[in-house]
């Protein structure tokens, strides 16, 4: 097996040392690269093998904003719920702009709209602006997706930065907050937001306190939002990613490069990282008709790494 075409079980094997601290992280250098539309299914003998992700239509002419959409679960997200009908606009940072176009393609080759907007979401006016420029493009907003997000690892709180501390504050949770508001006045009954939390916001992570801290934040305003807009018929969810094969990872400051090697293993049951497909599933799930009588609920996604959320 190769590593264009590795089934999810077989990742541990593939994974090697690699670093893109000090940025975003793009996909292009992620090795082996992560898998966004393929899902694992197993033969009559346990054998594992490939299948692409089949829409059914369950976002049909549906217009979909989603944050982090260039790489990683936003990727999967933008792809395949294009291949559910949707028409989507992906919010990405200027760096990530190749990653972007790569996945502006994708959706426009399932024949839906695409926009891509690039923008830093610790402006306000930026948040504002995302909003007002996808309803010039798509003339309506019935799924938010706030997923994009900023980690960096400190193993010593007492030497912690706290420029970084705001910094991540500023990018994963008062993003999620002012989109939220700015979206909400262009939803009606029907439409939906979907939140990206993390196991962390559930576990904690020693390396990651105030990433964690800013997980379990949104995993409490998703609750809060979606008491107060279940009057209106809007459902607000969230999934919780445990870990994942993204750019993220390697792109984490102060991580080691060799951490990247045994990503996974020994943190799940399942032994590995998930794959950005095996999230972006649940997405879809949350933002169609199937999960109609959900709303402040948070999926987990972890591999069986925490089990009391």
């Amino acid at each position: 097996m190769s590593k264009q075409d590795l089934a999810p079980t077989a990742y541990t094997a593939f994974l090697e040392p690699q670093d893109q601290s000090g940025s975003a992280g793009l996909e292009k250098h992620l090795d082996p690269p992560a898998s966004w539309t393929q899902l694992e299914f197993w033969d009559k003998d346990g054998n594992p093998y490939l299948k692409e992700y089949e829409g059914r239509g369950l976002l049909q002419d549906k217009a979909v904003l989603i944050t982090g959409g260039d790489s990683g679960i936003g990727r999967s997200a933008a792809i395949l719920m294009a291949r559910e009908g949707a028409d989507i606009t992906i919010c990405y940072l200027e760096h990530e702009k190749e990653d972007a176009e790569w996945t502006i393609k994708q959706i426009e080759k399932e024949g839906r709209k695409a926009h891509g907007i690039s923008g830093d979401l610790k402006s306000m006016d930026v948040c504002k602006n995302i909003v007002d420029e996808h309803m010039k493009v798509h003339g309506r907003l019935n799924v938010l997706v706030n997923n994009a997000s900023m980690q960096e690892a400190c193993m010593d709180h007492s030497k912690i930065d706290l420029d970084v501390v705001q910094s991540t504050f500023q990018t994963n949770i008062i993003p999620m907050i002012a989109l939220a508001k700015f979206a909400l006045p262009h939803m009606k009954r029907g439409d939906n937001i979907i939140n990206t939390a993390s196991v962390a916001g559930y576990m904690g992570n020693p390396a990651l306190v105030d990433y964690s801290s800013t997980k379990g934040a949104i995993v409490s305003f998703t609750r809060a939002l979606a008491q107060q807009q279940a009057p209106h018929g809007i459902r607000v969810n969230a999934v919780a990613p445990g870990v994942i094969w993204t750019p993220l990872q390697p792109a984490t400051n102060n991580l080691p490069a060799d951490a990247m090697k045994g990503l996974g293993i020994n943190e799940a049951p399942f032994n590995r990282p998930g794959m950005p497909v095996e999230i972006g599933t649940a997405y879809v799930f949350l933002a169609s008709p199937l999960s109609s009588f959900a709303t402040g609920t948070c999926h987990h996604a972890n591999g069986a790494s925490e089990l009391q959320g």
